[in-house]
C-alpha cells in the first residue's frame, strides 16, 4: 500500500501537535509518534525500477541508497570519495539491491555533472527516481569548481544540471518522481534571490545552508510545474534532526547538546524512500515540504512568507538564474 495513514482524525491531531512544537515534530519523539499513529506501511517494492542517490555516501543519502534497494531497486550511487562509495556499494547490495552504478563526481564541478547527466541520458534506459541529497553545511566561506560559494554551487546549482540532463529520462519513465532532501533550517528564511549567494566578508554557514534549503524547495516546486504535464512529480523533503557526519563537522555543539533525541539516518530517510518508491499515491499534491509521510506547510516563521504574486515569481526567476550560471539549454515551458 502507498499511503501514510495520516489522514486518520487521530494522527492529524498528533501531527498538529508535534507541530506546535519544533523540537517535537524535528527530534525523534515526532518520528516514532507518528510511524505509531498513522501506522505506517512498507513502502512500495521497487522491482526493476531505476534511482539515482546523490549524496550516497554517507548520512541520509547512504540510508535512502541502501533503503531503496532493499526494496528491490538499481540504484546509482554518486559520491565524491572511492572509498566511501565502495562500502555504499557493498550495504545496497547486502540489503538486496542492486548497484547500477558508482559516480564519482562533485556536484560543485557543473561540466563534470553535466558530463554525467548526459551520459546517463544518452545510455537510454528507465529513471523511476532522482533523489537529490548531497549538499554540506560549511563553516568558513569558499568557492566550488565552478567559481560559485560551495554552498550554492553543490545544493543548487549541481543539481539544477543534474536534472535538466536526466528530465529526458525522468520524463520517458511513467509515474517518475524527483525528490529533494531539504532542511528544517530553511524555515528561517525568507527567500530573496538577491541575497542567496554570500561573500566571503558577509558569509555565515548556518545562514548560507538555510538560505539554499529553502531554495531547494522553491525550485523542487518549479520542476514540478515545468514537468509535471510530462508525467514527474517533484518533492521536497525535510528530514527531521538526523545524526549525521554533516551534522557533527557543521553543527557539533547543536548535535551534542540534542543527540539523545537525534533521528537515526535511517529514520530521516524514511520519507525519501516512501516518496521515492511512489508513496502518498499518484496524485502528489504540489509544493509545501513533506515531513514524516505527510505534506506540511514550507512557512512557519513570521516574515518568510512571500505575498501571492511573489510567491507565483520565486520559481520561475529562480529556474531562470539557475539556467543561466549553468549553460544555456530549456526544459519545460517558458517561465510566465
Amino acid at each position: 500500500m502507498t499511503t501514510a495513514g495520516g489522514d486518520a482524525p487521530v494522527a492529524r491531531v498528533v501531527d498538529a501537535v508535534l507541530e506546535a512544537t519544533v523540537a517535537g515534530s524535528f527530534s525523534r519523539i515526532g518520528f516514532v509518534s507518528r510511524r505509531a499513529v498513522a501506522r505506517w506501511d512498507t513502502p512500495p517494492p521497487m522491482d526493476g525500477r531505476v534511482v539515482l542517490v546523490t549524496g550516497a555516501t554517507s548520512g541520509i543519502g547512504r540510508a535512502a541508497a541502501v533503503g531503496l534497494g532493499r526494496l528491490g531497486a538499481a540504484v546509482h550511487l554518486l559520491g565524491r570519495d572511492g572509498e566511501r562509495a565502495a562500502a555504499a556499494a557493498r550495504q545496497v547490495e547486502g540489503a538486496g539491491g542492486t548497484v547500477a552504478g558508482v559516480h564519482l563526481v562533485d556536484l560543485g564541478d557543473l561540466e563534470a555533472t553535466a558530463d554525467l547527466g548526459a551520459r546517463l541520458a544518452a545510455g537510454g534506459g528507465r529513471l523511476d527516481a532522482l533523489v537529490h541529497n548531497a549538499g554540506a553545511l560549511a563553516a568558513t566561506f569558499g568557492t566550488a569548481a565552478c567559481g560559485v560559494e560551495r554552498t550554492v554551487a553543490t545544493g543548487l546549482l549541481g543539481p539544477f544540471s543534474l536534472t535538466r540532463a536526466l528530465a529526458p529520462m525522468l520524463a520517458a519513465t511513467p509515474s517518475s518522481r524527483i525528490v529533494t532532501v531539504s532542511s528544517g533550517g530553511m524555515y528561517a528564511q525568507r527567500f530573496d534571490l538577491a541575497r542567496l549567494v554570500m561573500d566571503e566578508r558577509t558569509y555565515h554557514g548556518v545562514t548560507a545552508y538555510a538560505r539554499v534549503k529553502r531554495a531547494q524547495v522553491v525550485l523542487a516546486a518549479e520542476w514540478g510545474r515545468r514537468l509535471g504535464d510530462e508525467g514527474v512529480t517533484s518533492v521536497a523533503v525535510h528530514p527531521g534532526w538526523v545524526d549525521t557526519p554533516g551534522l557533527v563537522a557543521g553543527l557539533p555543539t547543536f548535535r551534542r547538546v540534542w543527540r539523545p533525541l537525534l533521528r537515526t539516518a535511517e529514520e530521516g530517510a524514511d520519507t525519501v524512500v516512501w516518496l521515492a518508491a511512489g508513496g502518498a499515491g499518484p496524485d502528489v499534491p504540489a509544493g509545501g515540504i513533506w515531513h514524516d509521510r505527510r505534506r506540511h506547510s514550507a512557512y512557519h516563521v513570521p516574515g518568510t512568507r512571500p505575498e501571492r504574486r511573489q510567491a507565483a515569481d520565486e520559481g520561475p526567476a529562480l529556474w531562470a538564474w539557475c539556467e543561466a550560471l549553468t549553460g544555456s539549454g530549456r526544459v519545460g515551458p517558458s517561465p510566465g
